[in-house]
């Protein structure tokens, strides 16, 4: 009476099904990794304003959340600088605010239908 070994001749557990889907998804891995970095470039070419409720101080980031500028308006200039200062805390949040927004809103877009685990 001979015993037959475990896993003998199934090799590594690959079939050629296995195999299809291992094509598959390293062709989807390709995909997302060149359209992260298109969407990279895009988002360094984007400026995202954010401003204070008021209006008078307004932020500008690139779409990577990179500062560009802050205008500030000269009634602005008219305030203590706490209060200066609390205006443009808020265009900032308001900037940071849409710039992730806009990140996430173009990454989902990236990977929509590619039933990435965890995306």
């Amino acid at each position: 009476m001979t015993e037959e070994q475990p896993g003998k001749g199934q090799g590594f557990g690959f079939g050629l099904g296995k195999m299809k889907e291992l094509r598959e998804a390293f062709s989807k891995a390709q995909q997302v990794q060149q359209g992260a970095q298109e969407l990279q470039q895009k988002l360094e070419q984007m400026e995202i304003e954010g401003q204070s409720e008021n209006g008078l101080v307004k932020v500008v980031l690139s779409g990577n959340q990179e500062p560009r500028r802050v205008d500030i308006a000269p009634e602005a200039m008219e305030q203590e600088a706490q209060a200066l200062s609390e205006l443009v805390t808020a265009a900032m949040k308001d900037a940071y605010t849409k710039s992730s927004e806009t990140m996430r809103t173009r990454m989902e877009e990236l990977t929509n239908g590619l039933q990435l685990p965890g995306m």
